[in-house]
């Protein structure tokens, strides 16, 4: 089957949210009766709780339950860690806070205003501790130790090697390295947390429904039903038709679900939270910041031989589940575009007192590539050669697909050179070094840099079992997995429903999905009624499900064939029997399925659907009256870690190509983006419109994170950017740039339609970009570019450090 059309129908999700008719959890009140709850947060990073006092608060008006850590205790039990680490952690503190903006009280009455009234009653005692926040200080030994239980700060450490690697550096005519970090930042979504818990009490147990903003709740489903004490079939899970934004963040919503369900317990009547902007900046989420070091061989042609990886994430205060993911999501594409044999990569999460970290958009190759493309320049700069000559002398050729990577990636198809080389051809790279010689004759700082990657889409989960040592792993089963799940229905009048387990977040996955429906059965899409729905209780799913890590393009279309190919099988046995025909010399088309032979020989699709509906009894013996079909695409490509600590932690491996031209006020220092160039390669594309979407989105994202965003923190673990006056997004205003965006592709030949996934890449890709951008322009002045983000005052104090002023 060939895509879907690239220019089709408008979005279908576009009306209901453009006249604010979406659904949106705040919005809904699925129950009756619900309470409105509000935390306590911990006023320090560091602190043992020696005493709280709650009597105040129950006594004032209106206030149904006051929950705290005995409360905690004696009901819930520490959420399960994705490895075995002494750090225990419940959706409050217990013992002692941990960062800034920790739960630790919650307060229930009839509305937030009583709520917030009472939690000023609150009283708790602190005996307040040293804090850590620093990741290199995190790692000493003589550190403010988090965790009582544990010998050090270092929650999860393993070393990992492919190849030769050794002997590799000690041929190598050159060894570069480089000590890089990339920041904590976040992707600040519109709409902040939100939850709906509901506790019941039964005869046979307790039973749990929670709402909440999250989009991917398949995979957290074990983790809080695990808090909870009860099995994950007592525990239901729905997600709202409509998410004002997540981009990972929402993976964190969890352990709010179980401590508004432990709330709704005590309260006896449901419960409502809803975070504010404060709360979220404080005390959410966000990805991991880190501390690396990459060294490469490499000869005197500057063509790398091997790889040295060290990363060190700051995971904040607890190893939170999904972590450590950010540090092996990427493992398979280690060594992202380029031919590189040999590679060793030790990976390390530290807990700090900071807030708990988690997935943010491009999670994992976001840190991955500022490191790895910070050194193909740091590469070209010892060698006295062109970045771009660089990346052509290692980049993998179009006849090596597939490609095994040293960690076990299998990189499916693609077609590099040409992608990169249209990237460079579309800012006319060429003449741009020779305008940047002479901008640089007039002592202007102008620069120009690149980034080539790897986009992994359709992850696969068995990543996470790397954290754990393959002597532990192989005393149970490997856990792997990208599976999807779609369900298709046709009713007696022919009209086709689609249910989606996927809530978007402005992706367009139920236009996407109803086009592929109705181009595979041969109907208008006006015939096709897609619906996203999220719920544990009655969605299909696997613990792999959700919205998350690029994964509907590449695996729920798959899913969708598969389960229309089930439907078009019915509907052709029942239109043999009216035609009298063959069913397999029948196709699907125009709303008709007709003899292929003979095209006027048709009946309507709603009448074979009828049929089937109707007259089951004509229809061949030991054919069943089905016209509904569930599928789940489970590609085998996906498995389990092996013995020798390989995986091909995603199914498919797209390619972003992009170039970024800046200019820096030498009186201001303000970064102006001139032009950017992307070309990406997500195979087939299934939605034109939707894929530049995906981009620009990715796009802003990361300039936000490459010249603007950061959570910072005092030495004492204040959070410094609490507000949007300190944590700067860019606006509408910073994110119009010039830009030239462009595509190659290459399918897939491991997805039903070719396609791989595209949300993530600019994401990943653009800030490194943008940092080889600023790097080039201040190479006169011997600035050396390690970190981001670069906002002015970042660069005033590099150059002035550089002078020694």
């Amino acid at each position: 089957m060939s895509a879907p059309s690239k220019t089709g129908p408008s979005r279908i999700e576009d009306a209901a949210l453009l006249t604010g008719q979406g659904r949106f959890l705040d919005d809904m009140d699925p129950l009756p009766g619900t309470l409105v709850a509000t935390v306590v947060r911990s006023p320090h990073a560091h602190a043992r709780i020696t005493a709280v006092h709650l009597d105040a608060a129950r006594r004032h008006p209106g206030v149904a339950a006051v929950i705290g850590p005995d409360e905690v205790l004696a009901t819930l039990r520490p959420f399960p860690l994705s490895v075995k680490a002494p750090t225990p952690y419940y959706p409050t503190a217990t013992d002692k806070t941990r960062f800034v903006g920790e739960p630790v009280v919650v307060v229930v009455a009839t509305d937030r205003y009583s709520a917030e009234d009472a939690a000023e009653l609150v009283e708790i005692d602190y005996e307040v501790l040293p804090a850590v926040v620093r990741t290199d200080q995190a790692l000493e030994d003589d550190a403010p130790r988090l965790h009582d239980q544990a010998d050090s700060n270092v929650a999860t450490d393993r070393t990992f090697t492919f190849g030769e690697v050794d002997a590799a550096f000690d041929r190598a005519a050159h060894t570069v390295t480089g000590h890089y970090s990339f920041p904590r930042y976040s992707s600040m979504p519109m709409e902040c947390y939100s939850v709906v818990a509901d506790w019941q009490d039964r005869a046979d147990g307790p039973e749990v429904t929670a709402w909440s903003n999250f989009h991917g709740p398949f995979s957290m489903a074990p983790v809080v039903a695990g808090c909870l004490g009860i099995p994950t079939s007592s525990l239901r899970l729905v997600v709202p038709a409509d998410i004002g934004g997540s981009f990972g963040i929402k993976s964190a919503v969890y352990p709010y679900i179980a401590l508004m369900a432990l709330a709704s317990k005590h309260a006896g009547r449901p419960v409502r939270w809803t975070e504010d902007r404060l709360e979220h900046l404080q005390a959410s989420s966000s990805g991991s910041d880190r501390l690396m070091t990459f060294s490469a061989a490499v000869d005197a042609d500057g063509v790398i031989s091997a790889l040295r990886v060290d990363l060190v994430d700051n995971v904040g205060a607890y190893l939170r589940p999904p972590e450590p993911s950010t540090l092996y999501r990427c493992f398979g594409n280690i060594t992202g575009a380029y031919r590189i044999d040999e590679v060793e990569i030790r990976a390390r999460a530290v807990v700090t007192n900071k807030a708990p970290t988690g997935l943010n958009r491009g999670f994992g190759g976001q840190q991955l590539y500022f490191g790895l493309e910070r050194l193909i320049d740091d590469i070209a700069v010892e060698l006295g050669l062109d970045p771009a000559d660089v990346r052509r002398r290692n980049l993998l050729h179009a006849d090596q697909f597939p490609h095994a990577t040293p960690s076990g990636g299998i990189y499916d198809s693609g077609d590099y050179h040409r992608a990169f080389e249209l990237a460079l051809e579309n800012v006319d790279y060429e003449r741009l070094r020779k305008e940047q010689a002479a901008a640089r004759a007039d002592g202007e700082w102008m620069g120009i840099g690149m980034a080539t990657i790897v986009d992994p889409s359709a992850t696969n989960i068995g990543y996470v079992g790397l954290a754990t040592p393959v002597q532990d792993r192989t005393a149970r089963r490997g856990k792997s997995g990208s599976t999807e799940h779609v369900r298709i229905s046709v009713d007696l009048q022919g009209v086709v429903s689609v249910l989606l387990g996927t809530v978007p977040q402005g992706q367009g996955h139920a236009t996407v999905a109803r086009d592929i429906v109705a181009q595979h059965l041969g109907l208008p899409v006006e015939q096709v009624r897609p619906r996203v729905e999220m719920d544990t209780a009655s969605t299909p799913w696997t613990i792999s499900s959700g919205s998350y890590s690029s994964r509907f393009a590449p695996l729920l279309t798959s899913a969708l064939l598969e389960a229309a190919d089930g439907i078009a099988a019915t509907i052709r046995l029942a239109a043999g029997v009216l035609l009298e025909a063959d069913p397999d010399s029948l196709e699907l088309a125009d709303g008709h399925v007709r003899v292929i032979e003979d095209p006027d020989r048709a009946v309507e699709f709603r009448h074979a659907a009828g049929l089937v509906h109707w007259d089951p009894g004509s229809l061949p013996d030991g054919v069943a009256a089905r016209l509904y079909e569930e599928a789940a695409f489970t590609p085998p490509q996906s498995k389990a870690a092996s013995r020798t600590d390989q995986i091909n932690s995603s199914l498919c491996y797209g390619f972003v190509a992009e170039v970024v031209v800046v200019r820096i006020d030498p009186e201001t220092m303000r970064v102006s983006i001139e032009n950017v160039s992307s070309v990406h390669d997500a195979g087939t594309i299934l939605n034109q419109t939707l894929l530049d979407g995906q981009i620009h989105g990715a796009l802003a994202q990361a300039l936000g994170g490459a010249l603007y965003e950061e959570m910072t923190y005092s030495d004492a673990g204040q959070p410094t950017a609490g507000t949007f006056m300190d944590y700067l997004c860019p606006t509408s205003a910073e994110s119009c740039f010039p830009l030239v965006s462009d595509h190659v592709v290459t399918p897939s030949p491991l997805t039903r339609l070719g396609a791989k996934g595209s949300g993530e890449g600019s994401s990943m890709s653009l800030p490194v970009a943008i940092a080889n951008a600023v790097a080039d322009a201040l190479a006169p002045e011997g600035v050396a570019i390690s970190s981001l983000p670069l906002h002015g005052n970042v660069l005033h104090q590099l150059l002035h450090q550089t002078k020694g002023t």
